[in-house]
């Protein structure tokens, strides 16, 4: 049997550091709508929002989210769920990404 790396929280998080909200410059981890990553062996189950719920960008960020994951060895199963409770505030934008946006 092949040695398989563990995937790790840390490893997704910082994956996800390379998806951006195409309307906004900083990655989704640093805007603060990464809400939750379980990884159990070899399945990640991500929990995010968006800035706003109407946002039509949301599936596609989700979909770009869900190929870097792919990305990853170790990982066979991904799922990538919308969420919007509680509902994203400014916030919720980590101090890097205020850095990012100017807003420090």
């Amino acid at each position: 049997m092949a040695d398989t790396k563990t995937v790790t929280k840390e490893d997704v998080l910082e994956a996800l550091r390379d998806v951006y909200d195409p309307e906004i410059p900083v990655n989704i981890v640093d805007l603060g709508l990464v809400y939750d990553v379980e990884v159990q062996e070899a399945d990640v189950e991500v929990q995010m929002t968006l800035t706003f719920a109407g946002c039509g960008m949301g599936p596609y960020i989700a979909q770009q989210a869900e190929w870097r994951l792919a990305e990853l060895e170790g990982i066979e199963d991904i799922n990538v769920d919308l969420v919007f409770d509680p509902p994203w505030t400014p916030d919720m934008i980590t101090d890097e990404g205020k850095k990012l946006l100017g807003l420090d």
